[in-house]
């Protein structure tokens, strides 16, 4: 099994799901706006600058889901991805997808964005698996905590190893992308790291160790990376 692992905020789409979930929220007035947006940008800085405090976000961006039932959340959620997500689906990330897939690749999403908003977007782009952060369910209902390991940094790892461990898989001929230095400890173990996108700090450490620095923002695949992919080429 060779696994093709993406992020997916800011890597395979346009924009980061979690922050503009809590500004979809904000916008339906279901949340109190100024304090929810303030706290709301305030962790997303923290988390561009790798200082995030991942309990206190989850427990803040868990929280809203405790106060609605099941079905009306899943409303929400479809006016969301219609609203929010689908705009910033990347043709080019597609394209990516598409050749690894070809190559008869495992596609893989990991990502800290919690499962409730993540697992229709990896829907969308036809993954194989997703893993991220669970939040918490009881008799029907979310109940605003986390469950299990936050998948974020050094516990994406360790959630992607206990997955290794129950598939009897390894990561010998794997890929992953990112845009994110907080994703560092991943993109270390992986055969084929490759920044997508990237925030200044990955960015350098990208060229410092001759890793591909690409974008999906463009209308198509860098063709060098696809022939890459198809020609298993270790240069770029």
């Amino acid at each position: 099994m060779t696994l093709a692992i993406f992020d997916l905020d800011n890597t395979l789409l346009a924009g980061d799901s979690d922050y503009l979930w809590g500004s979809f929220l904000v916008d339906r007035g279901l949340v109190d706006p100024l304090a929810y947006e303030a706290a709301n940008t305030r962790f997303f800085e923290d988390y561009k600058m790798g200082k995030l405090d991942i309990d206190a976000f989850l427990n803040f961006a868990l929280a809203p889901l405790s106060q609605h039932a099941m079905a009306d959340l899943i409303t929400l959620r479809q006016e969301f991805l219609d609203a929010s997500i689908l705009p910033i689906l990347l043709p080019a990330a597609r394209q990516l997808i598409k050749a690894h897939r070809a190559q008869g690749h495992t596609l893989m999403i990991i990502t800290a964005t919690n499962a409730f908003i993540t697992a229709p977007i990896a829907d969308l782009y036809e993954m194989d698996h997703l893993i991220a952060t669970t939040p918490e369910i009881k008799d029907g209902r979310y109940t605003g905590r986390y469950v299990g390991e936050p998948c974020f940094q050094q516990g994406k790892v360790r959630r992607l190893q206990e997955w290794l461990h129950a598939h009897d898989a390894s990561l010998a001929n794997s890929w992953f992308y990112s845009d994110s230095h907080n994703d560092r400890p991943l993109l270390d173990l992986v055969c084929y790291p490759v920044a997508v996108d990237p925030d200044q700090a990955l960015k350098t450490h990208a060229e410092r160790n001759q890793w591909p620095v690409i974008s999906l923002r463009e209308k198509e695949a860098p063709a060098s990376l696809i022939k890459r992919i198809i020609d298993l080429d270790p240069a770029i």
